[in-house]
């Protein structure tokens, strides 16, 4: 009996550090194929250009995406505490990865498996995940790219103060309506700056990033409701706001669309106007660049 007892706890050490090395040599494989995380400390994005008229008024923007770098310290604390209450409660506490994070995951998958749900899977990307995916990696749904994502949120966490990695998340987040970080979603939902916007519509932005299709208020009016006041209520919990605060916010407009429609009908207008003078100049220029080095004219 001794002897078969032996025979299994032999036969099971043996299994388990064969599997420990199995992982490491697959790790030490995908950790040779990463890409330079190093590079972010160097982040800087494109951002819209703006035309305005002799008197300040805006006129239109241009960009393939719509984006107003801010940085992190001249963000208001509550859009900050909306954004970690929606997406990552542990951030400040975890390392790259939260644990906790990924068994109330496989939890509430489960659950939801066994009662015969059909909804997506519960994820478990913290905001740094997110960085190395939206930055370095690609969208595929992969257990190799997870991987990949969670090594990586590891290392630039140990590199990145946890500022500047909310810095990086909220001014590259997609937010819909062409819209890519907080600022450039405040104006393009609002037409506010940041500090202008009251906790309802904090809110609201913060619920986008899992599904901005999913929360658009002009298509799915309720379900953008029913996301933002998700988050007021992720808000309270984690103590950022009262009850009393969370209610009052409840209790408002999740939008007042009518001022963003105002300003996309008036950029659709002047945008005809302002890509003729942007022409015009640029055939210029062109012209201009062409005379100086000598180069022959050609006449349309």
């Amino acid at each position: 009996m001794f002897r078969l007892f032996g025979w299994i706890f032999g036969f099971v050490t043996f299994a388990l550090i064969a599997a420990i090395g199995v992982a490491a040599a697959y790790l030490s494989v995908l950790a040779n194929d990463l890409p330079d995380y190093t590079v972010l400390k160097d982040y800087q994005p494109p951002v819209t250009t703006r035309v305005h008229a002799a008197d300040g008024t805006l006129l239109a923007e241009y960009a393939h995406e719509r984006r107003l770098f801010q940085p992190v310290e001249t963000m208001p604390p509550l859009v900050l505490d909306a954004f970690i209450s929606a997406e990552d409660k542990d951030f400040y506490n975890h390392h790259g990865i939260s644990v906790d994070g990924i068994i109330r995951a496989i939890r509430d998958n489960i659950l939801q498996h066994v009662d015969g749900g059909s909804g997506p899977l519960v994820g478990a990307s913290t905001i740094t995940q997110q960085v190395a995916k939206n930055f370095l990696l690609s969208s595929e749904q992969t257990f190799d790219r997870k991987i990949k994502e969670a090594v990586l949120a590891v290392r630039i966490d140990t590199t990145f103060s946890k500022d500047k990695i909310l810095e990086l998340y909220l001014n590259e987040i997609f937010l819909g309506l062409n819209s890519y970080g907080v600022a450039a979603a405040a104006l393009n939902y609002f037409n506010k700056a940041l500090y202008q916007l009251d906790l309802s519509q904090t809110a609201y932005l913060a619920g986008l990033p899992k599904g901005p299709n999913n929360y658009n208020p002009f298509k799915h009016p309720q379900a953008a409701i029913d996301r933002r006041n998700y988050v007021l209520d992720r808000m309270a919990e984690n103590g950022y706001i009262t009850n009393e605060e969370r209610d009052k916010a409840k209790a408002e407009r999740a939008m007042k669309a009518l001022e963003f429609a105002n300003q996309e009908t008036k950029n659709r207008v002047v945008r005809k106007i302002v890509e003729k003078i942007q022409k015009i100049v640029n055939d210029a220029m062109r012209a201009a660049t062409n005379a100086a080095a000598g180069a022959p004219r050609v006449r349309n």
